[in-house]
């Protein structure tokens, strides 16, 4: 905000770059600011100093040719010095599309290099390099990266609908050994009753032998 007589009101989450003759003069910060328009002093842009996000979305395909989609989550700042403040308002013009391009160009660099499975135990770790590389290329321009992970990863169609055939397959096969397992361990604890009762049995009827035998009386 500025009134005729040159006071420029700064928001708390602002900054402001000022001009002479069109020449970078100095950065309008939170608060009253007092510029001289009859000096040819006017506010060149606001610069909103938020932690931003933006959500990527990227579409590749991996080492075993099957196509995926990437959700990153891209989280930056402009930095507080007045340098930083300064490249982010004249060195770039579209930071989203600065971003977005890096983004696209790790992404699609580094997962046709592994397969799908891996990309899921993998995410971390390009999730990091995006955040290396973004880091390294937008600091030049006076932003800061603080996070970019990766938030999904969604395969194609078929392979997915493929995917979660096999897995449903696998947990049946497991279900089956589960249940063969246990039918095998019923027929081997009823064996083992079985054979316990026959064992009891056959040393009852030794005994009652061997007490005939001896010409005495069970009953007594």
């Amino acid at each position: 905000m500025c009134d005729m007589f040159g006071c420029v009101i700064v928001s708390q989450d602002e900054v402001k770059v000022v001009e002479q003759l069109g020449k970078y003069m100095m950065v309008a910060r939170p608060g009253l600011n007092c510029i001289l328009p009859c000096l040819c002093q006017f506010v060149k842009g606001t610069l909103s100093m938020r932690l931003m996000q933006m959500d990527i979305t990227c579409e590749t395909k991996t080492k075993d040719n099957v196509f995926v989609t990437l959700k990153v989550a891209v989280q930056y700042q402009v930095n507080p010095d007045t340098d930083s403040i300064k490249d982010a308002m004249y060195k770039l013009t579209n930071a989203r599309a600065q971003i977005e391009s890096y983004v696209y160009d790790v992404v699609r660099s580094a997962v046709p290099k592994i397969e799908l499975d891996d990309v899921f135990t993998s995410k971390d770790e390009i999730s990091s390099t995006i955040k290396s590389q973004l880091t390294d290329s937008m600091s030049s321009f006076g932003y800061t990266i603080l996070a970019s992970p990766i938030t999904d990863i969604d395969p194609d169609r078929e392979v997915k609908r493929a995917m979660n055939e096999i897995n449903k397959a696998r947990r049946l096969r497991m279900a089956a050994v589960d249940e063969g397992e246990s039918v095998k361990i019923r027929a081997i604890k009823e064996a083992e009753a079985e054979a316990s009762r026959t064992e009891i049995q056959a040393k009852a009827d030794a005994e009652a032998k061997f007490m005939a035998g001896q010409g005495i009386s069970p009953q007594r």
